[in-house]
């Protein structure tokens, strides 16, 4: 079994002390691969020096893949000179996605027309990049599909990827698959009342879906301490995740697991 966790920030200082260990743990559990995702320009040093890391001893650890982006969550801290930094990135390293990138409103400020106006900036031009060097993109989206959806037909984006943690409907699905994305299953998928997902899920089917952990958050349901204080998520948890959509679609779990491999490759253009 072969398991891909296609979005993680396993290079924060949450990992400092433990990081060995966990890379282990996670390669053991079956985590074959994994995805190092930006956020921050400040950050992408030491996002590689952990992906160069993790790449040393290939029998121990899962392979890492790297990806840096600008996040929008992060938008007042990012400076027109970071998409130069990023740009540098998808030219002298070997870049296999430019994430996380998109739109969130989630928090008040965030809604301020002045920011919002921001981060679209910032998305539209590391879409830009990601058209120029021919990257899929990984998507970062709260409360804003509707406008990230108008702006990748605006783009007419064909590059594709994968729309990361996915929070939004049925509709919503549909139509980043039909845009060419893989849709990012995280461990809220293990949570029996997370209703809509399960419905997008179903929907789209198997063959649209990659899973994630989101470490250190996202932590799947049966793997939380407290409910007050968050459990930090692992690597190693992806399991979790993988063997809830066995229980959903009921098939074989060699099978599910080959499908999930299959479609991150794809999603990431790693089969040329």
């Amino acid at each position: 079994m072969q398991l891909f966790d296609t979005h993680t920030h396993f290079d924060v200082s949450e990992f400092d002390a433990d990081r060995e260990a966990l890379a282990v743990a996670a390669k053991n559990a079956g985590v074959d691969a994994l995805v190092l995702i930006g956020f921050l320009a400040s950050r992408f040093d030491d996002l590689y020096a952990v992906h160069e890391w993790l790449n040393q001893d290939r029998r121990r650890y899962p392979r890492s893949y790297f990806a840096p982006g600008l996040h929008p969550f992060y938008i007042e801290h990012h400076q027109m000179t970071d998409l130069d930094l990023l740009e540098q990135r998808l030219q002298l390293n070997d870049c296999v996605a430019i994430g996380e990138i998109g739109l969130d409103t989630f928090l008040a400020q965030h809604k301020d027309p002045k920011m919002y106006a921001k981060q679209q900036q910032f998305f539209h031009a590391q879409l830009d990049l990601a058209v120029q060097y021919d990257k899929p993109v990984l998507l970062h989206i709260r409360k804003a599909h509707a406008d990230v959806l108008k702006i990748l037909k605006q783009h007419r984006f064909k590059q594709g990827g994968i729309a990361h943690a996915f929070s939004g409907g049925v509709e919503e699905a549909k139509a980043f698959v039909n845009l060419g994305f893989k849709v990012g299953v995280t461990g809220q998928i293990t949570n029996p009342n997370a209703k809509k997902l399960h419905r997008a899920v179903h929907t789209v089917g198997l063959e649209s879906l990659v899973i994630e952990t989101d470490c250190p958050d996202m932590t799947p349901l049966c793997c939380q301490q407290s409910s007050t204080v968050r459990t930090r998520n692992t690597p190693a948890n992806l399991v979790y995740v993988y063997q809830t959509l066995v229980d959903i679609f009921q098939q074989e779990p060699t099978s599910v697991a080959a499908q999930l491999w299959h479609n991150t490759q794809t999603a990431l253009k790693l089969h040329s």
